[in-house]
């Protein structure tokens, strides 16, 4: 079995999954939407919804006892690519030269009609 995290740090799960899930030395942290926690709004512009997202991943992340740089992997959802390089300014100023690996992908939709989701694997 697994270990579930949670925080009230980032947005409560609005479906049928838990924020992030432990299984040995390693964290898996759902898609987090660019939802603010203490407002349940989201940004309107890509940079606003991509730091909310990370500072999301960043609350639970911390909430397991980790940090960024325990972060390996990101996945990150975007309803138009055109905004890859606005995404890379705000990525970079998380993860500066740990740089994780990473895969974007473009997709139709999201949920809430944000712009952007992001997930992540984190390794103690």
């Amino acid at each position: 079995m697994f270990k579930k995290v949670h925080t009230e740090q980032a947005p409560a799960a609005i479906g049928a999954y838990s924020q992030a899930v432990e299984k040995g030395n390693m964290l898996f942290v759902s898609g987090q939407l660019p939802i603010d926690p203490a407002t349940n709004e989201m940004g309107n512009t890509i940079e606003e919804q991509v730091e909310q997202s990370l500072k999301n991943i960043v609350s639970i992340v911390h909430a397991a006892g980790l940090s960024v740089e325990n972060i390996v992997k990101n996945t990150i959802y975007l309803t138009s690519l055109e905004n890859a390089e606005k995404v890379n300014e705000v990525y970079t100023k998380f993860f500066g030269d740990t740089k994780p690996a990473r895969a974007m992908i473009g997709v139709k939709e999201l949920p809430k009609n944000s712009l952007v989701e992001i997930e992540s694997i984190a390794i103690r």
